[in-house]
Order: C-alpha cells, then structure tokens, then sequence
C-alpha cells in the first residue's frame, strides 16, 4: 500500500476527496485554519462559505437531502462549533446524513478552558449517531471514513469528526483505504424471512389496512418498491410530513398527510384501521396524537432499519428490522406468491374512506381583511414550478400549508425540519438542494419569522451564483404560535407580532433588504399580481429572488388535532365540531 507524507490538515482534505465528497460548506477560524489552508488546492472540492455555521449545517442537510448523498460541514472550535449544534440535533431527527467537522483546540490545551474551547463530543453525544476527537494525526483517514460509513449507512444520521489543533499540523504517512473500525455496529439490512412471511399472511387476513408511510422510505431510496406494494395491496395510503413525494400525491390510493394538521381521511383512515403496515415510521407524537387512543383497534406490522424504533411508541405484532427498500420488496413478492392472481377485497374499507374523500376534502377559506390567503400563494407556487422543483420550508403554518396545498410525486422534492421543527431551516437549505441539484427549480417557502434567523446566506447565495427563489409568508406574525394564542390563549396575542408586514410598519423591508443583498426583492398584495411575481422568480436565474408576498395574519391551518388529544378529535375547520366525538 503506498503511503505518501501528509500534515493531519492535508489528511482531511485527501480523505474527503477519496470519499467523493465534491462540495463542503464552512466558515473559518482559528482552530480549523490548518485544514482550511489545503482546502484551498483542492480541485475536487468545492468549499461554499457561509455568513453562519447554523447555515452550514442546514445548507449540508438540504444538500443530502436533495441528493441522497453524504452533506458534508466545517467549523472551528468553541462558538463555530455550538453554532452546528441545531443542525446537527436536525438531522439526528430527520434521519439525514450529515458529517461535521470541528477544529479544537492544542490536545494539551483540552480541558484548561483555554480561548475557544468547548467540549463539542461532549455536547453532540446525544444527538450524533457518533462523535470523534481526534488528537492523532494518523488516526485521521481511519475516523473520517469510519464516519462516513456511520453517517451513510443503518439508519442515516449526523456524525461529528473534532480534530485537535496540533493533530492537524503534526505530519503522518497518508494510506489509502483506511481499516475502519467500528465494533459492534452492524447494521441489519436483510430482514427475517419469517417475518415477511407473517406480515403478508397478516395483510391478507385484514379487513381495513392502511399503508402508513415514513420518511425512511424516502431516505431508502424505495419509492418505486412501495408504489408496486401499494397497487398488489389495494390498500388506502398515507404519507408523514417527512414521507410527501414517497407515493405520488396524484395516485387514487393516497389520502394524504396524517396528524395535527393531516387531512381527514388519512388521520380517521389511521384511527379506524384494523392493521397499520408501517413502513420507515416512528409512530411520532404529531402523528399519533394521544397514543394511548391512537388506531386502538389496529395490530401494527413495523418496518424499520433502526430496531430502537420498534416498540418504542407502539407495541408491533409483526416487527421487521431492514432497509425498507429490501423488505417491501420481499413483502411484495411474498405477497404476490400468496395472492396468486388474486387481489384483495377491501371494497367495503374504500366505500368509508371515498365518504371521507368526499366529505371533507382538503381547501380553505379566504379571509375578508383584503390580504392575500397564504394557502392560495403557496397552491400556486407548487403548481406553476411543476413537480420537478424542490420545496424546502422552515417550520409553522407556512410549512404545513406547503406539505398540504403543493402536489408533490416524486422523493426528495419536500425538505423540511420534521422532527427537530427548526426556525431558520428553509433558506440555507435551499442553497444546499439548489448546490445539489443545480438544474432544479428550488423554493423555500419561508415564514416572516423564520426567514430572519438565517436571511443572511442570501449573501452567500447571491455571490456563490445560487439563484434559490424564497416566498416568504408574511403574515407579520409568528403564525403558528399566534393561531394557537387564539384558539387557545383567549387571543391573548403575547409577543407574537413582528411588524414585518402591516400596513403602517415594514421592519425590515424585505424587498430593501433582497435588494442589499444582489438579490431581486418583489412585493406582492394582491391576488392578480400572484402569478406574474412567480414568474418572474422563475424566470430570473442570474441572481437569488425573494418575494414577500403580504398575507393575512388570522388565516389558519385546518383540518387541526390539537396537541395530545385523541384523533378522533380532529376538527375540519375552526367552528366544528370535532369530527367523531365518540361517533363510530
């Protein structure tokens, strides 16, 4: 094996270019500046500086999650590191591969509170499938493949490589492959036979099964497997938040979204169901609502490729741990062989569910205090960008009107901060996707709150040439938690105006401020201006576009569960009732 003589720093750069890794987003500092010296020689890299490590971390995850590949960020030690600590916990919750590394300080210098210094494995370790230190130069190939392996494979996550000052300057001989050593993590790919077998016997014997689709789907890349499972079943389909576009929005058998703010059908099509086959889901609080009344009739086959997932939340009669494309796959041709050229019989199921579809389809109403209606703008954005675009969202209405009211067909065209529910997300996520997918139309559809945690990567999209389009529902409000101070707080609206979009205050303008940015900055108030600015968003590509579009602050999201209640209590719209109140 030959070995050629390297600084650790040199070691980084070359292990990420063996590892195939072409685009890394960072910010410089002391602690890292060893690394960053042979980055810049690096012709396989591409290193996109950021104006705030948050905005690395998210631009890394939206980068993964557009591509399937490994996102990649760098920071220094101390305040550069905590500053990834939100991105990193996001994507320990959404399951996105993500590898950060961190400069620290001098190896002799750990622990004396020295400038700087901040105990970063420390304080990742419970929201990183791994965390690194590494004081050794020669360790350096070794761990940063064996995070790459850790991040890319199993259950996909974030995995931190800290490397010591002087472990980036000492010299090493550099080989390549490294041995990776990582005892005792052997992640199951290829599930038991038996359960396949048991599973599929146990869909056969159901009367009202219900597919329940996660976004372990999508991370598996097994979109096209469960479209074949789906069809054989005949089965009602349903969708996470972070599963839109695993199954085709246009496809009959799909209801939707479930949850809080889930449609009718699929949140009742859950709770009546006599079997859950749950696949790449975790059975997640904004789902389940009260689990103790969660689906109370329904036996739960789960699939997943994390066994700390099954049994968690719900108790599975079938539990079968594997990567979902390989198990949906063996249950499609388990299923097949036991079906023979029969199919299902769930006529009956589908006449409850086609009364659902039909009764309480998904809509809106418009406002009457002249603003424009959120959902209309976002319905509009998704279907003159097509199916091809890609949506990112931060986190509130904003974000659940644009999993509700875009049409989305296929994966990794809907990225969103699912679990972690982060502020800032959509933006620095977007110039990620758009640095992956760079001949995609890319949208963030942001909310005036959540757009001024992270608006400063404009600057780093605009001199970059990453021409992302950014919506901002401005409502001039943080949305989500005013609806709830309204349904919940008696209207008692504390703290919650931001005087980003009323007809006496704009602070800030975001027009001015697109504009200050190189940026194209457009308003809109009106309904018949709607269009024409999304438009001109699509057609303007020399340069980043933001458009703030002036919606009304009192418009809701509905249907709504409220939080830990049953889903039986699901409310289609604010003055109805509950939908069931205990009607069967």
């Amino acid at each position: 094996m030959a070995t050629e003589t390297l600084t650790g720093a040199q070691g980084i750069i070359r292990s990420l270019e063996m590892l195939g890794i072409d685009t890394v987003f960072g910010l410089p500092g002391g602690a890292i500046l060893p690394t960053y010296d042979p980055l810049m020689d690096s012709q396989k890299i591409r290193h996109i500086l950021v104006r705030h490590e948050q905005g690395a971390g998210h631009a890394a995850e939206g980068y993964a999650a557009a591509s399937g590949k490994l996102g990649v960020c760098i920071a220094t030690s101390g305040p550069g590191a905590t500053n990834l600590v939100t991105p990193i916990m996001d994507a320990m919750m959404d399951s996105v591969p993500l590898m950060a590394i961190t400069g620290q300080v001098n190896s002799h210098a750990i622990g004396t509170d020295a400038f700087q210094e901040a105990d970063i494995v420390g304080i990742t370790m419970p929201i990183t499938k791994h965390s690194f230190l590494v004081t050794k130069a020669e360790d350096i190939p070794g761990v940063v493949a064996a995070a790459y392996e850790l991040a890319t494979t199993g259950r996909p996550g974030p995995v931190l490589v800290d490397v010591a000052k002087d472990a980036q300057n000492a010299k090493f001989e550099f080989s390549w492959p490294p041995k990776i050593d990582l005892p005792g993590y052997k992640p199951v790919t290829d599930p038991h036979g038996k359960q396949v077998q048991a599973a599929a016997e146990m869909i056969l014997a159901s009367e009202k099964p219900i597919l329940y689709v996660g976004g372990g789907v999508i991370r598996a890349g097994a979109h096209k497997e469960l479209l074949k499972l789906a069809e054989l079943i005949g089965a009602p389909l349903t969708t996470t938040l972070m599963a839109r576009g695993a199954f085709p929005d246009s496809h009959p058998q799909h209801l939707g979204m479930p949850g809080m703010h889930g449609t009718v059908p699929a949140v009742t099509g859950l709770q009546k169901a006599d079997l859950l086959i749950t696949l790449g889901a975790r059975f997640d609080d904004r789902v389940t609502g009260d689990i103790k009344s969660f689906a109370k009739g329904a036996k739960v086959i789960h699939v997943d490729i994390d066994p700390a997932e099954i049994g968690k939340v719900r108790h599975a009669d079938v539990p079968i741990v594997g990567d979902a494309k390989v198990v949906i796959g063996m249950l499609y041709d388990e299923l097949k062989k036991q079906l023979g050229n029969k199919k299902p019989d769930y006529s009956a199921w589908w006449d409850f569910i086609n009364g659902l579809l039909e009764k309480y389809p998904l809509g809106y109403n418009d406002l009457d205090d002249g603003k424009l209606a959120p959902q209309y703008v976002i319905e509009r954005i998704g279907e003159l960008s097509g199916p091809e675009a890609i949506f990112t969202a931060g986190v509130g209405q904003h974000q659940m009107w644009a999993a509700q009211f875009i049409s989305y067909e296929r994966p990794n065209s809907w990225l969103n901060s699912g679990g972690a529910g982060t502020m800032g997300y959509a933006v620095p996520a977007a110039m990620g996707a758009k640095v992956a997918q760079p001949e995609r139309l890319v949208w963030a559809i942001d909310g005036d709150g959540c757009f001024q945690m992270t608006n400063q990567e404009l600057a780093t999209c605009a001199i970059n040439n990453i021409p992302i389009k950014v919506a901002i529902i401005n409502n001039s409000s943080l949305g989500m938690v005013r609806q709830w101070q309204t349904l919940f707080y008696n209207e008692r609206y504390s703290n919650t105006d931001l005087h980003t979009g009323t007809d006496t205050v704009m602070i800030p303008d975001f027009v001015k401020m697109a504009d200050s940015y190189g940026c194209l900055g457009i308003r809109v108030e009106k309904p018949e201006d709607v269009d024409a600015a999304i438009k001109l968003a699509m057609e303007t590509n020399d340069r980043p576009v933001v458009v703030d579009f002036i919606v009304g602050r009192d418009a809701m999201v509905w249907p709504m569960v409220p939080a830990g209640v049953s889903n039986d209590a699901v409310q289609y719209a604010r003055d109805a009732a509950p939908i069931w109140d205990g009607d069967e």
